[in-house]
C-alpha cells in the first residue's frame, strides 16, 4: 500500500526514477481497485456499473504515466518509450541500470516507502 500512495503523492513526477518494485506494487494495487471497484459498481449500480472503475482510471492516468516513465528513466530509456507495448513491457521486467545514469541517482541506494 505504500508503494502505491508514494506513486500517488508523486503523481506528476515525471523525472527521476522508478524502481521495478514500485512500479509493479503501483501496477498491482490499481489492478485490484479496478477490479473491487468494477464489482461493486456492477452489483450496486448495474448496468451503469462502468461509472465507478471508470471515473478511478481518470483519476490514476497521470500518476500510471508518470510511473511508466520514471521506470523507463531506471532502465536508462526515454520515458517515450512507454507509448511501444511490447517494448515498453520488456523494459518494465528488466533490472535498472546500478548507479546514477543521466536521469538521476539509483533509487535502490535511497530511502525507500516503509
Amino acid at each position: 500500500m505504500n508503494w502505491y500512495l508514494h506513486v500517488i503523492k508523486n503523481y506528476a513526477l515525471f523525472s527521476g526514477r522508478a524502481r521495478r518494485k514500485e512500479y509493479w506494487m503501483f501496477t498491482l494495487f490499481n489492478i485490484i481497485v479496478s477490479f473491487v471497484l468494477g464489482f461493486v459498481g456492477g452489483l450496486v449500480l448495474g448496468s451503469h456499473g462502468q461509472i465507478l472503475p471508470n471515473i478511478y482510471s481518470l483519476a490514476v492516468l497521470v500518476p500510471c504515466i508518470a510511473v511508466g516513465v520514471r521506470r523507463m528513466h531506471d532502465t536508462n530509456h526515454s520515458g517515450w518509450w512507454i507509448i511501444c507495448p511490447i517494448v515498453n513491457l520488456v523494459f518494465c521486467c528488466i533490472e535498472g541500470e546500478k548507479g546514477p545514469n543521466r536521469f538521476g541517482p539509483d533509487p535502490k541506494e535511497g530511502p525507500q516507502p516503509a
